[in-house]
């Protein structure tokens, strides 16, 4: 069950390290030389955390393994700490994934539910996480369900994956999954499906990704990390979205 958290940690490089941290109420951020990583922790905390000293100066593959913790405040660092690396300009670039040197690019040009609202017509689709909208885009033309672990009005419960994802043709999961542990489990549910995709901004955009059945990774290139930082540490009250890109890196 591990060997997904295992592979994404040792693609890091040995000789990167953690230059800057915030952990924010929001969320938390990674810079490490000229790429920084972002994501959402969860609500709750559950264990200690694994790592109690300082993570500043620390090497960034070190802190990438706080992915496994069971603490999700802590797991939600280690998923910051790997996208610092491949969701960075160079490497993501490097990797295939494209996107633009400007600062600011509409978003709904790179939205993984805007993009395939023609792919999934008349189709089966799940989306795990209840995403703003979501409801709008795919409702009217799809048969379609969300999952959700706090479930709102017409949402399943997240036990329904166990029924739902594995007779859909198109399933979207949560980047939050990476951070409780579930993203195995449902990408194992989701084998069936035609495509998989998981989206947020916290999604690593990392190819060996595309070795565990997923087809597409929805994820965020930050491109002004002093800015995220701010924003993160609630220096600034405005959206991260200004500081980067929304990305779509499709499995070749």
């Amino acid at each position: 069950m591990w060997k997904i958290y295992d592979d994404l940690i040792n693609g890091i490089p040995e000789n990167r390290i953690v230059d800057e941290l915030i952990c924010g109420k929001k969320r938390s951020c990674i810079r490490s030389g000229n790429g920084s990583g972002i994501a959402t922790p969860l609500k709750y905390e559950t264990r200690m955390p694994m790592l109690t000293k300082n993570l500043i100066g620390m090497p960034l593959r070190e802190v990438a393994s706080c992915v496994k913790s069971w603490n999700f405040v802590e797991a939600a660092i280690g998923v910051a700490a790997i996208n610092a690396y491949y969701n960075s300009p160079e490497v993501a670039r490097t990797n295939g994934v494209e996107f633009s040197d400007k600062m600011r690019v509409e978003d709904r040009r790179y939205d993984p539910f805007i993009m395939s609202q023609n792919d999934v017509k008349g189709k089966k689709v799940a989306v795990v996480g209840h995403f703003p909208y979501i409801e709008k885009l795919l409702a009217p033309v799809c048969d379609f369900s969300i999952i959700e672990r706090e479930p709102g009005d017409g949402d399943f419960p997240i036990s329904s994956s166990e029924y739902i994802l594995p007779v859909c043709d198109y399933v979207y999961i949560t980047c939050a999954s990476i951070v409780d542990k579930t993203l195995p489990r449902l990408l194992e549910l989701s084998k069936n499906a035609k495509r998989i995709t998981i989206v947020g901004p916290g999604t690593p955009l990392a190819p060996v990704l595309f070795n565990y059945g997923v087809n597409d990774l929805s994820g965020f290139i930050v491109k002004d990390s002093q800015r995220a930082l701010r924003i993160t540490a609630g220096a600034e009250n405005v959206k991260m979205h200004i500081v980067g890109q929304k990305v779509a890196f499709k499995k070749a």
